[in-house]
């Protein structure tokens, strides 16, 4: 994560932040550089046997595997209650739910009912997760499971996923779970239990297509609606003990 030069003294001046801040082409996470070695290969294959119409199908694929692992630098706001979307994508789900089994009660994040947000990724979408919040890793879970539709609501029981609890340094404890998708086949951690975080720092990644949940504790309501499109480690889900729930329209 790279250090914010403003981040001791609030916002940066505003002729500095102006000519400061450059356009980067995104880096390719080295989890996705093997990927994009096979189908080069095959690529090449292709075009030496004389397939060519195969080769630049081939080549659009190779273009395809560097951009989905892509891992661009993001602009994480600063503030000690505000929770920061921890996956790029498309606001599918909001509702109030009971927290998964395997993180709830007084060692995870609490029994009682809380609002679910689920941020689906298609494809197209960065895959890199990010936590929300600034803490200590106190939980990672993995469980086995399906590869249905990460869309639909019953994914979050049946899919395979993997469950993360931060802990900020006064206790409160929030959780979210990486869920694989359809065509997902692997949840790549980046972090396990003790390890100290900051707010949106890289955590994780879901191979091809995938969702993610996170869950608000009681007494905070999401900043975000549905049909909204978040950006992981820059957009804020919610402001801790921020009860008014905001509304949209499509348009």
């Amino acid at each position: 994560m790279e250090p914010n030069p403003y981040a001791s003294s609030g916002a940066a001046p505003a002729a500095e932040s102006q000519s400061g801040v450059k356009w980067r082409f995104p880096a390719i996470h080295p989890e996705g550089r093997k990927f994009g070695a096979i189908a080069i290969g095959i690529t090449l294959l292709f075009w030496v046997l004389g397939w060519k119409p195969l080769a630049w199908l081939m080549a659009g694929v190779s273009i395809w595997v560097f951009a989905f692992f892509r891992d661009p630098v993001r602009a994480t706001p600063q503030g000690q209650d505000l929770l920061v979307a921890p996956a790029d994508g498309l606001i599918t789900l909001i509702q109030r739910v009971p927290p998964p089994r395997e993180i709830a009660g007084e060692e995870g994040i609490g029994s009682g009912l809380m609002t679910r947000v689920s941020i689906f990724m298609s494809v197209f979408d960065v895959h890199i997760n990010r936590t929300p919040i600034s803490g200590t890793v106190r939980q990672v879970v993995y469980i086995s499971g399906k590869f249905i539709n990460a869309d639909l609501d019953k994914a979050s029981e049946d899919n395979e996923r993997q469950h993360i609890v931060v802990e900020r340094a006064d206790g409160l404890r929030i959780g979210f779970t990486q869920i694989a998708g359809l065509v997902a086949r692997r949840i790549v951690p980046f972090v396990k239990p003790g390890d100290v975080v900051a707010a949106g720092q890289r955590i994780g990644l879901i191979r091809f297509g995938s969702r993610v949940d996170i869950y608000l504790p009681e007494g905070t309501a999401p900043r975000v609606t549905l049909g909204q499109r978040t950006v992981a480690g820059e957009t804020v889900i919610a402001k801790l003990g921020e009860s008014e729930a905001v509304s949209g329209i499509f348009q």
